[in-house]
């Protein structure tokens, strides 16, 4: 190998493609599907707690639908990232969400925990929602 060589610029890489546009899409839906759904979840909590659980059916269909919202995105962050070459923390942060969820199911007794909780996945979901309209959305890993 001469010295020539050894200072030469590497050839070109081809252009980088972005993610799948529709699956991208499809996730950012369901972020927001699940955002909303939180909203929701925890405006009925709160009326549920103002009217001495009146509202407290309302407040776990809410948080049923969320959790099954967080399935569908598990899937969706999962193909952004693996076949869509995407980042990866959204689909550990959707299989965080999903977990968080059933924390809720099983601690709806204590609000110590439960309340907490739900901050956490509002959080999450807000840090979600974020990422998913930015551009680094779209690049792949």
């Amino acid at each position: 190998m001469s010295e020539t060589d050894l200072f030469q610029r590497p050839p070109a890489s081809a252009p980088v493609k972005p993610v799948n546009a529709g699956l991208l899409y499809a996730l950012r839906l369901t972020i927001i599907a699940q955002a909303a759904g939180l909203v929701v979840a925890g405006s009925l909590a709160g009326q549920s707690v103002a009217t001495d659980g009146a509202m407290a059916e309302p407040h776990v269909m809410a948080g049923m639908l969320v959790h099954l919202v967080g399935l569908l995105q598990i899937v969706f962050a999962v193909l952004v990232w693996r076949p869509g070459r995407g980042a990866g923390w959204p689909a550990l942060a959707s299989l965080a969400l999903f977990v968080a969820g059933m924390g809720q199911h099983f601690t709806w007794e204590m609000l110590g925990a439960h309340l907490p909780n739900g901050i956490v996945m509002s959080g999450l979901a807000t840090a979600l929602l974020i990422w998913s309209w930015s551009p680094g959305a779209s690049r792949r890993r």
